[in-house]
Parts: structure tokens; C-alpha cells; sequence
């Protein structure tokens, strides 16, 4: 065979192999309303940047007609490229090839780019789209989708790491998603569960769909396991693209930065007006972020999912930062079970990686109840605390309204290494509100008054003037200044630029123990 035909020959064997399980599931997959494997690499990729591993890696199970099966690839398409000129490395399951099911090969396929990409220090993106393992290799599957969840865990909080689910991800396979840092998910077209529908209803007697089950729009609502449903593949992309360009490369990196238009002085005076009376009344803190962020531009992360807490990137003067803040638009804003593992899970990400974290507080506390307690609001409340009082990084605190009991204490304070904390003029700092201290206080003695109701309303205000405001706490510096809230932009960027060489440490250990 001459020079010639040894090209030919490459040449026929690459076409053969992106053609993954050929054009009729090709067809299939578009009819469906999917892209393919090899389309979602190329969608999220810069043009031309794809380089490919391992394209003619075949499985070696010869049982159950597997030697009549055998497709170049093998199911998965893996290499590396970039996203706005920085090395990603990226694997996608192809639904064509047997169903994108996982074998030995498939899973040593995934596991040289995950290794790569910790050596090489740079972030991997996963596109899911698998029937799961193949049963067919049996034990050889499993071990290899246990290989792939091992380097999960090894690459946390030393590169990012982001899933996208375009399809099926059901059983063993669905732990790999849910141990990386972000989850996507495509409306009316992806799913993930332990077990299927089928099972469900043979062991606990329940009717319910694939979509009711582990559709997208319940994992971003009610589990949370999902960051975001799409509403399409395109987005879906999209948004991961967009979480990229907040995040470094890895952990020994520092976040992006990026010119920007938006003067650091700019001043924002609808915030002057913007807390209500009310003390009672809500407001949207998303309001309060879009007018202090550059351009308003802010990527929400799990919207969908417990929304008394908001989390999310945006940049301050080009700067990359993470977002918390409370909302009082729901639910008044408390913290509750899914609010504070949300937080805490977020703000770690963002230890983890160097990125900033700006906190927006307006909390009355945690949520009352037995569903609360009963659900352990106590070990699961620690975890925001606990992230807060762990991480490192940068922390700036606005206090906008309230900051209650507890709930105070937790919200990156000063008393857990908040390093610039500052309030509005409309903060109340204090154990509780006005209505509920006054009654402890002075309930018993009001009953002796004339008019019980005017001698409350009094010592309300008493308590209002002399403690539930901000200027007790900044005589005491647990405030660093109370601001006007239109300059608010301005003083966050202030913050961020003189802790931009902040160093602190934790004290020398394996890792604490977070109450899970």
C-alpha cells in the first residue's frame, strides 16, 4: 500500500468514524429534534478548535453479538478546543452509537481527557446524552463509570467542571453530573433519575412520567440537582459558555478580567428610593443588582430553585465576582433548608476557585416550622455559615434592610472574616424585628397600660431608634460604613480592588467536616 492509499485510508476510517452509529441514527436523532455528538462539540467550541482523542478506540466485549457491533469511537467523542480562546476539554455521549451506552472503553476514553485537563489545569465540559451502561460488559461498565466519578472528585475545586444533559442520563450515570460544579438541562428532551418509571411504580405503587420524574423543569425547581433548563440545546450551550467566562482557568489562577464601558462612579439613584416604608413590603433585590453590576448583566444560577436566595455571576468594574442575596420578593427573604445549602454550595464554588463574592442581605431569619425542623434547617442552615466562615476569598456585605437573629450572623458578617461589610441608611440589625422584641419586652407590662396597643407602638419606635438600626453595629465596627445606596456601585468596586491581594488561610488540616 503506497503513500496514496494509506491516506485514502485514513481519510475512509474518519469519515466512517464521525459518522458515529451512521446516517439513519443520524437522521433519527435530528428527527427527534437533537443535535449530534460531534454538532454540540462544534457548537460550543471556537471554529476549527476541536482536537480529537482517540477516534478509532473500539470496546473488546465479544459476547451477546458485541463483535458484529463495533463502531469507531465507540460511543463517546472526546478531546479538547477552546471557548473564547481558553483550553476547554470536552466529552460528548453519542445517542447513535448503541444508545450511547457506557463500556470499559467509553469510560477510558473520558478519563484521559479528565486526566489531561488536571495536568494541563484547565476545565472540562461533559455533554451527556447516554441510555447508561452498557449491559452487555457488565462489571467492566461499572468500573468504568466508578473511574469517571473518582476523577470527579479529584478534579473538584482544582479545575471547573460542567455538565450538560441533551438527553437519557438515568441510573449510575447521573452521579457524574451531580458531582461537577454546574448542571444544564434542555426542556421536554432530557431527563436524569436513580430509576425509571417502570421501577418506581413496581416498588411504590406511584404513576409517574419521565418529565414528572426527572424532567429539567423539575430538577431546576424542586431537586435542584439542575442549574438551569434550557429551552433549547443552543441555549443550553450558551449559558455553559457564559459560566465559562466568569470562571478561571483553575484553582491556582486568578478570575478573568474584562474591559468594560460601565464607569466605576456611575451612581444608580432609583436605589435611594428603592426599600419600601414598609418595613413588611417586598422589593426585588434582582433590582438592586442589575442597577450596581456592569451593564445589568447578571448570569442567575438555579433560579428556578429555592428563589428566597439569589446566586450568580456578574462583574464589577471587569472584575469577575459571585453574587448572593437574599429576596425579599419571596418568601420574605428567609433562609430555609434549599436557600442555605443553595448558598453555601455556590459560595464554595467560588472559594474554591478565587472568584469574589458580593452579598446582597435582607433576611428576618430562618424559616419557622416542623417541615423545617423536622427536614434539619439546623445542620443544613450550618452550611451556609460554614461557607461563609471557611472561605478565603474576597467578601464585600451590603446590608439593604433586614438583618435578623441567626439569619444575620450567617450572611457573610463580619464576625465570619466579611472583610468590607457596609449598610444602607435602611438597615435593621438586630436579634429580631421591632414587633417581635417589643413583645418579649415589654408584652407583660402592656397588658397593665390603659392602651396597650399605643404603649406597644411606642417602645416599637423606642426599639427601632436605639437598636434596630445600623449605627449601633458601626460603633461597635462590625459595620465598616453606612452608605448611600446609589453610591453603592462605586463602594463595591472600592472594596473589590483593595482586597484584590487579599491572603488569609485556614487553619492546617485534611479538610473540615461540613454538616451534610
Amino acid at each position: 500500500m503506497d503513500t496514496s492509499d494509506r491516506l485514502n485510508h485514513l481519510m475512509k476510517l474518519r469519515a466512517e468514524a464521525s459518522l458515529g452509529g451512521g446516517q439513519e441514527r443520524i437522521d433519527k436523532q435530528h428527527a427527534k429534534g437533537a443535535m449530534t455528538a460531534r454538532e454540540r462539540i462544534n457548537m460550543l467550541l471556537d471554529p476549527g478548535s476541536f482536537e480529537e482523542f482517540d477516534m478509532f478506540k473500539t470496546h473488546r466485549c465479544r459476547d451477546f453479538g458485541m463483535d458484529k457491533q463495533v463502531f469507531p469511537g465507540d460511543g463517546v467523542v472526546t478531546g479538547y478546543g477552546t471557548v473564547n480562546g481558553k483550553i476547554v476539554y470536552v466529552f460528548a455521549q453519542d445517542f447513535t452509537v448503541l444508545g450511547g451506552s457506557l463500556s470499559e472503553t467509553f469510560a477510558e476514553k473520558i478519563c484521559k481527557i479528565m486526566d489531561l485537563a488536571m495536568k494541563n489545569g484547565a476545565p472540562v465540559v461533559g455533554l451527556n446524552d447516554s441510555g447508561g451502561a452498557r449491559i452487555q460488559e457488565g462489571i467492566e461498565s461499572l468500573a468504568g463509570y466508578t473511574d469517571i466519578f473518582l476523577r470527579n472528585v479529584m478534579a473538584s475545586g482544582v479545575v471547573p467542571q460542567i455538565s450538560a444533559i441533551f438527553g437519557p442520563c438515568a441510573g449510575g450515570a447521573v452521579y457524574s453530573p451531580a458531582l461537577t460544579d454546574f448542571v444544564t438541562m434542555v426542556q421536554g428532551q432530557s431527563y436524569m433519575f436513580l430509576t425509571g418509571p417502570k421501577v418506581v411504580k413496581s416498588v411504590t405503587h406511584e404513576d409517574v412520567t419521565v418529565e414528572e420524574l426527572g424532567g429539567a423543569a423539575m430538577h431546576a425547581s424542586r431537586s435542584g440537582v439542575s442549574d438551569f433548563a434550557a429551552p433549547s440545546e443552543i441555549e443550553a450551550i450558551e449559558y455553559i459558555k457564559q459560566l465559562l467566562s466568569f470562571m478561571p482557568q483553575n484553582n491556582m489562577e486568578s478570575p478573568p478580567m474584562i474591559s468594560t464601558n460601565d464607569l466605576p462612579e456611575r451612581i444608580a439613584p432609583p436605589l435611594n428610593d428603592i426599600i419600601p416604608d414598609n418595613p413588611n413590603a417586598a422589593y426585588d433585590m434582582k433590582d438592586v443588582i442589575l442597577q450596581t453590576v456592569d451593564n445589568g448583566e447578571f448570569v442567575e444560577v438555579k433560579a428556578d430553585f429555592a428563589p428566597n436566595i439569589i446566586v450568580g455571576f456578574a462583574r464589577y468594574n471587569g472584575m469577575s465576582v459571585g453574587v448572593v442575596a437574599n429576596q425579599p420578593a419571596h418568601l420574605s427573604g428567609v433562609l430555609d433548608i434549599d436557600s442555605s445549602v443553595k448558598g453555601a454550595r455556590f459560595v464554595r464554588f467560588c472559594d474554591c476557585f478565587n472568584i469574589p463574592i458580593v452579598t446582597f442581605v435582607d433576611v428576618p431569619g430562618f424559616l419557622p416550622g416542623t417541615v423545617q425542623e423536622y427536614g434539619g434547617v439546623i445542620r443544613n442552615g450550618a452550611k451556609i455559615l460554614y461557607a461563609f466562615a471557611e472561605a478565603t476569598i474576597p467578601k464585600v456585605t451590603v446590608i439593604t434592610r433586614k438583618a435578623y437573629g441567626g439569619a444575620y450572623c450567617v450572611m457573610s458578617s463580619k464576625h465570619l472574616r466579611g472583610d468590607i461589610n457596609y449598610a444602607w441608611p435602611t438597615a435593621e440589625i438586630a436579634v429580631m424585628g421591632a414587633k417581635g422584641a417589643v413583645g418579649v419586652l415589654y408584652g407583660r407590662q402592656a397588658r397593665a397600660e390603659e392602651d396597650p396597643a399605643k404603649y406597644l407602638a411606642e417602645k416599637e419606635k423606642d426599639y427601632q431608634d436605639t437598636v434596630a438600626n445600623p449605627y449601633v453595629a458601626a460603633q461597635r465596627g462590625y459595620i465598616d460604613d453606612i452608605i448611600e445606596p446609589a453610591n453603592t456601585r462605586l463602594r463595591i468596586i472600592k472594596a473589590l480592588k483593595v482586597l484584590e491581594n487579599k491572603r488569609d488561610t485556614n487553619p492546617m488540616k485534611k479538610h473540615g467536616n461540613i454538616p451534610l
